[in-house]
């Protein structure tokens, strides 16, 4: 991987975070789904920023790709959520590529998630696991450390952070919502 070009190593990297955190709170998640979720995140989340920030690093990309694997196995056994299904109309209506469009949604809705308790104990775990949060912090302080690392993330690798910045007007919000 270390010939593709950065942006293909940034938003599959992304790409693959957002399986990690998606799988690990789908409705359809189970142990077996858990298991791999966290352990995809825990790699992820620390490997992504290394490879961008040396492309080089070969063990970062092990790393990376190691993750990726565990985050596919973890969507075979559990599927994804909000993050993708409100990427794709993204993608569809305005050409934002895939990681890109699942980057942008990716911060949104782990905070619209995390309202609901069982998801935000849910996260909490893997910030913790992840190194993102003490196990003493409460479950929001643990998700706003993991959204705050996924922003950092996303901003190292020059992806948006709003619609607007991929030209999405106010006006197309009543379309992509139902899709």
């Amino acid at each position: 991987t270390v010939s593709q070009p950065p942006r293909v190593t940034a938003c599959t990297g992304v790409d693959a975070l957002a399986h990690a955190l998606e799988s690990a709170v789908t409705v359809k998640r189970n142990e077996i789904s858990q298991l791999y979720s966290r352990e995809a995140f825990r790699l992820g989340i620390h490997a992504l920023p290394e490879v961008l920030a040396r492309p080089e690093n070969l063990q970062a990309r092990a790393r990376m790709q190691l993750a990726a694997a565990y985050a596919g196995m973890a969507i075979e056994n559990s599927m994804l959520g909000a993050a993708h299904a409100a990427a794709n109309p993204l993608t569809a209506h305005f050409g934002v590529v895939h990681g890109e469009a699942v980057g942008l949604m990716l911060p949104h809705v782990v905070r619209f998630n995390a309202e609901n308790g069982a998801i935000a104990s849910i996260y909490h775990r893997l910030a913790v696991e992840a190194g993102l949060a003490s196990a003493s912090a409460s479950p929001s302080e643990a998700v706003e450390a993991l959204v705050q690392r996924l922003v950092a993330v996303l901003e190292q690798a020059g992806m948006p952070l709003t619609l607007a910045q991929r030209g999405v007007t106010p006006e197309a919000l009543p379309e992509l919502a139902p899709e």
